[in-house]
């Protein structure tokens, strides 16, 4: 291997040696013919010689070419992979203050573009040095051949390069700003992805089109204009040629020389020789080092952002039996900007055995206080470093998140985290975290393969294993955060009392937590508010202190009987945080063994479809019709076919003009009697000359601006059909899609459609063209030249589709094993924390390189098979260079020197083109795959109009009556029914609560009533029919408070208003109901203070405030609440049902329930159970029932509680009016009578 390492060293220079000694050989060949000595047989050996050196300079050429291609393109490979290494490396290690500096999309950004620029500038860098010396070498033989008038085309070559470096200047100043407007608008896209259940359920689609559009808009005129830039590149270089040769030649005849075709040819071929590297390569060198120089910028300063500082203290085996954590007189901040710290004078000592539990509320710095133990500890500092204050932390540390994060992967691997499977412990540990009943009933158990952000599991899975992770570690201290608020109240429990008091009894354990039934049991209870830490103590020394506990955490004294009793209830939370985008694929997790119910199948993620075979004319139709109408397509046609047929005149005129000045001489013999016919005629063929060139020139920019134009167009309209068809598409396609892929569409195949596609095409046609005219010219002069080439041309077809067969798929899986990077970049950064508390960062890396060896593998594969390809088609020229070579010398007799020239010099300017024309129509097919991908997202199945003809009345709906008529509702056609012919009637101003255990259909009776999939049987809304009006209609009616918090990036007023329908007053007045006034008045810029990512800058109770203030904006006559209050405290539970029993006095509200203390008093409560109603009537009259599922589930929450939670019902029982109690009975519209079973 070694020799062809140097050899590839030496390459670039080797190749381009050879390039200028051809044009020699091939001058010296031509002059045997000029001088036609038919009998000198020493001339005629020479001549075979000469022969023979264009034969082997072509082979030479193709194997040095390839073989330098083949190096500099495996370093560039190297080049890139270190830097994604490097990037991704950086990424899990970033500080907090650096994530707020950066966004996911950035980074995908990094990793999908800007390293790519890598593999394009090792190709062109050599040629900064080789272009200019071999300009120079090249003048030096030129000035032999013709003279000064060499001068003349250098002069224009010369005039070239700087005009061209002009333009990769420009080119990387647009370059630079479409990649802010591409990383903004794949920012935005993937919240829309993220978020879409929302952006459906609000009816937002138009005003994130409208976001998406505007980015899009700009982008696109900047890649217009960048495209327009690189029109006039490739117009000027193909267009370089035929301009300098006339200038040489026409500067060279006025100049009182004659031409003879050795000289002709050889200045042509000289000339064809240098003008690739000076007027392609070297300006192309100059615009992939610009641009790579801003893409090393932005990764430069991506890589330079704070780090945080990973301190390791050994531990002593002391420290291993007292594991402990000691805080005292702490303060610390989370941004310094803000006076406020974020936790100010705690103080707690935890040692083992001891369970301290953290309570307060949103927003109290309870979850600071974990990230800043933890911070001590892995030094997650950075995230909250301490400004004063001790703390000592001994052993080892691990974190279950509040948001539960999986990853992609199987159930087990989830839960192992990368330690040895214990199958005893494993066993133990799935026991403590209640999971062992979930594995029977997935499909493959604990293999199960679990998707992109958990989409197979409901949240109370997915809760789970984020805690058996946390314990199946078997650290020395446990921190916990919230983890039991995403389980219903018995899984609560069985967690409380098997997995934290029972598993890790001995270790010491801070817990954070709303649930105020588990903190008798323990050992101290740290109470927080605003950051300061109001109390500490058991709770018995607590309620004798007599602290301001009450008030935080509960309801006022008189409605609650004796003070120390009842505790707030669990939340019994049914399908989680993400189960609004999982809920159709939540399975049965049902702890009470005697009433099991059937086990609902988890979809597991599809397939990424890979299209198979050829890419059909259709496809090509569809991409053209997208950027240009039909007479814009015809008028594209006529220019070409124009621009090809002066091709092959401009080049006849040019052999004639060179032959009547050969006969001119040979007539005249030297003497300067030239006769009048012949000066005309050199007049003659000079005007024609220059007429042709011109118009050559003119039709040439015409053309490529034009087709440059129609294909930007094209990625326009395509990406606003996807992005249109995507916004349309049923909420199911994003639940078995993950992310990854959709964001892959938007971000690599629109990328290439932008700039890679546009460029290829054109070139590839360009070439086309070329090459017919140049076989088309070299046959009408050597009819006989055709003979070698249709075998020729019929093996090159032949190689071309095996190639094309290969290349293709390997492309595809190459685009195919890109995914799973991006995927396992987006998955790392949401788990950051999780990964970091487990020191799992170096087994994130290798899987990371794992990916990335995967798809390197398929790219290398991809350089090998198109560098095979070329050295086939390569040698296959150089075989018919050899051929016109040999052939000329035998057929000498017959043969004019003009001919040989025309004949040998098109042969050589074949070889590249020809290769190059046959591989840029594999690329062209190859990114035609791009195309092909975007327009199976442009044809996705869209889910009902959002307006129809039939709208309803402007006050629809002035009641709020609700009437399900034998519905049957399942996720997708061919999936299990979920809701099975529920019929029921939500009165006009009727609270409602749904209960049911998890995978009960509750969440399913929300996505029926909002048609996010379309229902079977009716759904009734004040007489209107759901099913026949626009889903905006509907959508826009009803008002949601999701389970799952979700803002955007933008303003807070974009987040509140985005149509920009309500005033300021009524913005703030929203605010204040929902006590977030001073929290947004606090911010910098108000209402127009942008959000971070996701709205990160906000804790979750927060974001859910907003959510509230949404709903109190819209006034509509429905509330829909999806346990909106899982993952506040009491405290703010408690504002959010004040503001709901206030504000939406006069609305119908059907509320999912997660706390039973906050719908115990509603008017009535739905039970379900198993897709069915089990039960519904008036709480009271429920609790009369020992047998049924609501009565036990009020048991479940203990004596306490439960007599707390009876008495409250009968209370609201009594006070009611009587006059609504129409029991289970109602009339529909056309005055039928409907009865409804009620299980009494």
């Amino acid at each position: 291997m070694e020799p062809i390492k140097k050899d590839a060293k030496s390459n670039p220079s080797a190749t381009e040696v050879i390039k200028v000694i051809q044009p020699v050989f091939l001058g010296k060949l031509i002059q045997y013919f000029e001088r036609s000595e038919p009998d000198n047989m020493a001339a005629l050996y020479e001549a075979y010689g000469y022969a023979a050196g264009i034969s082997l300079s072509a082979l030479g050429l193709a194997l040095l070419h390839h073989l330098y291609f083949y190096h500099v393109q495996r370093a560039g490979m190297k080049i890139r992979i270190a830097m994604c290494h490097m990037i991704y490396r950086k990424a899990l290690c970033l500080s907090a203050t650096a994530m707020g500096q950066t966004t996911t999309g950035q980074i995908v950004n990094l990793l999908s573009n800007d390293v790519n620029k890598f593999d394009e500038l090792t190709i062109f860098l050599h040629y900064l040095w080789m272009g200019p010396l071999q300009a120079a070498a090249v003048i030096g033989l030129l000035w032999q051949e013709i003279g000064a008038s060499c001068l003349a085309g250098m002069a224009v070559l010369i005039f070239l390069m700087p005009l061209q470096t002009m333009f990769g200047k420009l080119f990387s100043k647009y370059r630079s700003k479409t990649a802010a407007f591409t990383d903004s608008r794949i920012r935005t896209m993937n919240e829309v992805v993220s978020g879409i259940r929302i952006i459906k359920m609000y009816a937002w689609e138009k005003p994130f089109a409208a976001l998406v559009n505007d980015v899009r808009r700009k982008e696109i005129s900047k890649i217009m204009s960048s495209s327009y830039l690189r029109g006039l590149n490739m117009a000027s270089f193909f267009m370089a040629n035929k301009i300098i040769l006339f200038v040489t030649f026409t500067v060279y005849v006025l100049v009182g020389n004659k031409i003879s075709a050795s000289r002709v040819f050889v200045v042509v071929s000289l000339y064809s020789a240098i003008r690739l590297t000076v007027t392609l390569f070297f300006p192309a060198a100059i615009e992939k080092v610009s641009e790579s120089a801003i893409s090393i910028r932005r990764i430069k300063k991506f890589l330079l952002l704070d780090e945080l500082v990973k301190s390791h203290v050994p531990l002593t085996q002391e420290d291993k039996k007292e594991a402990s954590v000691e805080i005292q007189d702490l303060i610390c901040y989370w941004d310094k900007s803000i006076d406020a710290p974020t936790l100010q004078n705690v103080s707690f000592t935890v040692k083992p055995g001891q369970l301290l539990a953290v309570i307060g509320p949103v927003g109290a710095g309870k979850v600071s206080h974990i990230k800043l133990i933890l911070s001590f500890h892995f030094s997650i500092l950075g995230e909250l470093p301490a400004e004063k204050g001790v703390v000592k932390v001994k052993g080892e540390l691990t974190y279950a998140s509040q948001q539960p994060w999986v990853f992609p992967g199987t159930i087990r691997s989830n839960i192992l985290f990368g330690k040895e499977l214990q199958p005893q412990r494993y066993e133990s540990v799935l026991r403590a975290c209640a999971l062992k009943r979930d594995m029977e009933l997935l499909p493959d158990g604990d293999l199960t393969v679990i998707g992109d952000r958990g989409a197979t599991l409901s949240g109370g899975q997915k809760a789970r294993v984020n805690l058996a992770r946390a314990v199946y570690q078997d650290a020395y201290i446990y921190l916990l955060d919230d983890p039991l608020s995403a389980v219903d109240a018995e899984v609560g429990r069985h967690l409380f009392e098997q997995c934290i008091c029972g598993i890790l009894k001995d270790k010491p354990r801070i817990l954070v937590t709303h649930q105020l039934q588990y903190l008798k049991a323990a050992n101290q209870i740290l109470v927080l508010k605003e950051g300061h830490m109001v109390a500490r103590g058991t709770y018995s020394e607590l309620l004798r202190s007599g602290v301001d506990f009450t008030s935080l955490l509960k309801k006022d004294e008189e409605e609650e009987g004796e003070k120390g009793e009842a505790p707030r209830s669990p939340r019994s939370r049914t399908l989680s945080q993400n189960s609004v985008r999982s809920h159709s694929s939540s399975v049965l997790s049902v702890k009470n063994e005697s009433n099991q119910l059937p086990a609902e199948p988890v979809h597991t993620v599809a397939e990424e479809t890979r299209t198979e075979g050829t890419i059909g004319l259709h496809m090509y139709w569809k991409y053209f019709r997208a950027g240009a109408n039909v007479l814009m397509l015809i008028l594209l046609v006529l220019l070409n076919l124009l621009s090809f047929m002066l091709i092959p005149a401009t080049e006849q005129e040019k052999l004639d003009f060179s032959s009547s000045n050969i006969s001119s001489t040979i007539g005249t013999n030297g003497t300067f009697g030239t006769n009048t016919t012949q000066e005309l005629n050199l007049d003659f063929y000079l005007g024609i000359y220059a007429g042709l060139t011109g118009a050559t020139v003119i039709f040439s920019f015409m053309r490529f601006l034009i087709m440059f134009n129609a294909l930007v167009n094209s990625a326009e309209t395509l990406h606003n059909r996807m992005f249109n068809s995507i916004l349309r598409t049923p909420v199911r396609f994003f639940d078995i899609n993950p992310i990854g892929r959709i964001l892959n569409r938007f971000a690599k195949d629109i990328g290439h459609l932008d700039s890679l596609l546009p460029w290829t095409f054109v070139d590839f046609i360009q070439v086309f063209l070329q090459i017919i005219g140049v076989i088309a010219v070299a046959s009408s002069v050597i009819p006989w030249i055709l003979i070698p080439v249709i075998p020729l041309l019929i093996a090159f077809l032949f190689l071309r589709r095996y190639f094309l067969r290969t290349s293709r798929d390997v492309k595809r899986i190459e685009s195919t094993t890109r995914s799973p990077v991006f995927s396992h970049l987006s998955s790392s950064l949401q788990g950051l924390w999780t990964i970091r508390a487990f020191k799992a960062e170096e087994r994130f890396q290798q899987t990371f390189d794992a990916h990335q060896d995967l798809h390197s593998e398929a790219w290398f594969l991809f350089l090998t098979t198109s560098r095979w390809f070329a050295v086939r088609l390569d040698g296959m020229c150089s075989v018919f260079v050899t051929i016109t070579a040999f052939g000329c010398l035998l057929l000498k007799d017959s043969m004019k020197a003009g001919d040989v020239g025309l004949a040998l010099s098109y042969a050589i300017t074949l070889m590249g083109m020809f290769q190059w024309g046959v591989r840029q129509s594999a690329e062209v097919e190859n990114l035609m795959t791009s195309v092909e991908r975007v327009v199976e997202y442009t044809e996705l199945e869209s889910e009902a109009p959002w307006e129809t003809q039939k709208r309803p009345p402007p006050d629809w709906p002035n009641r709020g009556l609700i009437t399900f008529d034998r519905v049957n509702f399942s996720y997708s056609s061919d999936g299990p029914v979920v809701l099975k012919n529920i019929s029921a009637m939500f009165r006009p101003r009727e609270k409602v609560g749904i209960v049911g255990r998890t995978g009960a259909g509750k969440s399913s009776l929300i996505s029926a009533l909002f048609r996010l999939t379309e229902p079977e049987g009716k759904i009734l809304v004040d007489g209107v029919l759901t099913s026949e009006i626009g889903l905006h209609d509907l959508r826009q009616k009803m008002s949601i408070i999701p389970q799952d918090p979700v803002l955007f990036t933008g303003t807070m007023r974009k987040n509140l208003d985005p149509f920009s329908q309500h005033s300021d007053h009524d913005l703030w007045n929203s605010l204040k109901e929902v006590q977030l006034k001073a929290a947004v008045e606090e911010l910098p810029a108000k209402l127009e203070t942008e959000l971070a990512e996701s709205g990160s800058n906000f804790s979750v109770g927060q974001r859910q405030l907003v959510c509230l203030a949404r709903a109190i904006l819209r006034k509509n006559r429905i509330l829909i609440i999806d346990e909106a209050t899982a993952n506040v405290d009491p405290r703010t539970d408690e504002l959010i049902q004040k503001t709901i029993r206030a504000k939406f006095k006069e609305c119908t509200v059907l509320t999912i329930a997660h706390r039973l203390n906050t719908i115990i008093d509603s008017d009535r409560i739905l039970v379900l159970d198993a897709g069915r109603i089990h039960e519904y009537d008036a709480p009271h009259v429920l609790l009369q029932n020992q047998n049924g599922i609501f009565y036990k589930m009020v048991q479940q929450t203990g004596k306490a509680e439960a007599a707390s939670l009876l008495q409250t019902a009968k209370q609201a029982y009594m006070n009611r009016s009587p006059v609504h109690q129409l029991n289970g009975f109602a009339t529909t519209r056309d005055g039928s009578l409907v009865i409804f079973e009620t299980a009494l």
